[in-house]
């Protein structure tokens, strides 16, 4: 098993710097198996990793990017659902049946916990705005699948599946999902579909 853990996803990045990269893992390491059990799991994040990942660090350098989340394990799931015990402050947030974090994991009735399929991360470039980082994307015509933009500071969330719909959001205040603000980005984003 450690050999397939060690496994280079693509150009950069190993299966193990994917699913260890989060704060909730290094904070329950040895409670968390965090690798994938299915091989279409791994074989969504290699995908991910040659057409959105390898592209992305290749123009920004390896040392700029900064992975902040990428496969979800069901034992990482179950953790990041969690408050933590001292601040009484959940884990993180989760949305395995939208975010594809869970590639082509399944649930125990056999259903896969997000449908769209693909393998999606987190990752920001270091003193690199987000808005830049996006308008590289789309000049790249890089074929994501989703890609949601939380801010001018803040993490990326891109996908990669076979149906490279291209579709862009971003959030309110309150986290609600919207277009308004991105227009531009999405008139791009259909022009190059």
């Amino acid at each position: 098993m450690m050999e397939s853990q060690s496994l280079l996803l693509g150009q950069y990045l190993s299966l193990i710097d994917f699913c260890t990269c989060t704060n909730t893992y290094q904070k329950y390491a040895k409670q968390i198996n965090p690798f994938p059990t299915k091989s279409e799991s791994t074989k969504a994040l290699q995908n991910l990793c040659k057409h959105i990942v390898d592209p992305i660090i290749h123009h920004f350098g390896q040392e700029q990017f900064q992975l902040t989340y990428g496969f979800c394990s069901k034992d990482l799931k179950r953790f990041l659902e969690q408050k933590d015990p001292v601040t009484g402050l959940k884990n993180g947030r989760v949305a395995p049946n939208l975010d594809q974090h869970m590639a082509h994991e399944v649930n125990r009735n056999g259903k896969y916990y997000c449908d769209r399929l693909g393998a999606a991360c987190d990752f920001r470039i270091a003193n690199v705005s987000s808005n830049k980082v996006v308008d590289w994307i789309l000049d790249a015509h890089l074929p994501f699948d989703r890609l949601y933009y939380y801010g001018i500071d803040r993490p990326i969330h891109i996908s990669y599946s076979d149906s490279h719909s291209r579709s862009i959001c971003t959030f309110t205040a309150s986290g609600t999902p919207t277009t308004k603000g991105i227009e531009a980005w999405i008139d791009l984003a259909k022009e190059i579909k």
